[in-house]
């Protein structure tokens, strides 16, 4: 059932992950192609706000500062899962693997290595931030409009 603290929650999580996505353009390569990785990681964040932080409004700031890193901690891991599925497609159109075992484990080593990338203090700190800041937006807006 939709609620204004479930959309709230959306929102603020796909402003972090947007906010995000453009640090870690960063640190990709000079000239590197990003296609829409700000609109797939904004949506990415809206699920999550949604699912994860926003279902769990009304149980304290406490709790909302806790299902706010948990919402983005899985954030993290839905963009990474669909990244590095995405570099594998990209890889295995051009036969670099010899079967789908070989691909699916490659895939696991796309996102390690995406995540070593990521894992800076300055957008490690973004995130915990953000979240922190999503899931008390997501309380106070339960408060405020129930």
């Amino acid at each position: 059932m939709p609620t204004a603290a479930k959309l709230a929650a959306a929102i603020a999580l796909a402003v972090v992950a947007w906010i995000v996505s453009e640090q870690v353009k960063l640190l990709f390569p000079e000239g590197k192609y990003f296609g829409n990785f700000n609109y797939i990681n904004a949506a990415i964040g809206f699920l999550c706000g949604w699912v994860v932080i926003g279902r769990q409004a009304g149980r304290g700031y406490s709790a909302g500062i806790s299902y706010g890193i948990t919402g983005t901690a899985a954030m993290v891991f839905w963009a990474l899962v669909v990244h590095s599925g995405g570099e594998m497609t990209r890889l295995a159109l051009r036969n670099r693997y010899r079967g789908p075992l070989e691909a699916l484990t490659d895939s696991f080593g796309i996102a390690m290595e995406y995540l070593a990338m990521i894992a800076t203090s300055q957008i490690i700190l973004t995130l915990l931030i953000g979240g922190c800041i999503a899931g008390l937006l997501s309380e106070w807006v339960w408060r405020r409009w129930r």
